[in-house]
């Protein structure tokens, strides 16, 4: 096997000529740097469908349900928001940490594991994966008054979390390539 692609870059690191990327292993984990670009896009889906969320006419749970349009808007906003939080989870466990999770309830622990998020958030996480499943797999389980209450209320959750990753982020540079 012809292994002249790759060359020593120092202590645990190691450069992969025909992929131009830097790999350190950590045991058997392949970790690579966050890219800014990904994180960016992710982080613009679940902002913009927070905002479209808060555009939605819903004065009260009948307002919510009075309008079939108005609750396939709403499900989709935050089905969408939803996932594209726990995808940028998702993805800076898998080129950060080698850590891949394939549950969307495993990535609120995961994150807390490896020190991206605290407890509360995590667990927030955890609960937000729970109504994606439910959103997706079992439509007559969410209620009008709880999407109607995930809609008008929950959003600033969507929004913490995406904070706390943004901010652990932020403090380890490292982590992220510096180039778009």
């Amino acid at each position: 096997m012809n292994l002249s692609f790759i060359s020593y870059a120092g202590p645990g690191t190691w450069r992969l000529s025909r992929a131009s990327a830097v790999v350190r292993w950590y045991g058997l984990k392949a970790v690579t740097p966050i890219q800014k670009k990904v994180v960016a896009a992710k982080v613009g889906v679940v902002r913009h469908m927070v905002q479209l969320m808060a555009t939605l006419p819903l004065a009260n749970v009948e307002s919510c349900t009075r309008d079939p349009r108005l609750v396939a808007a709403g499900k989709s906003f935050l089905r969408r928001a939803l996932e594209a939080l726990r995808d940028l989870g998702r993805y800076i466990l898998a080129k950060g940490f080698g850590e891949p999770v394939a549950e969307y309830g495993a990535v609120g622990p995961a994150l807390y594991r490896v020190g991206v998020l605290p407890p509360r958030l995590a667990q927030l996480v955890a609960k937000m994966g729970s109504y994606r499943n439910r959103l997706i797999y079992g439509y007559q389980e969410v209620t009008a008054e709880e999407l109607f209450t995930l809609l008008t209320r929950r959003g600033g959750d969507l929004l913490e979390v995406l904070e706390g990753i943004l901010t652990w982020l932020r403090a380890h540079p490292g982590m992220v390539e510096r180039r778009l």
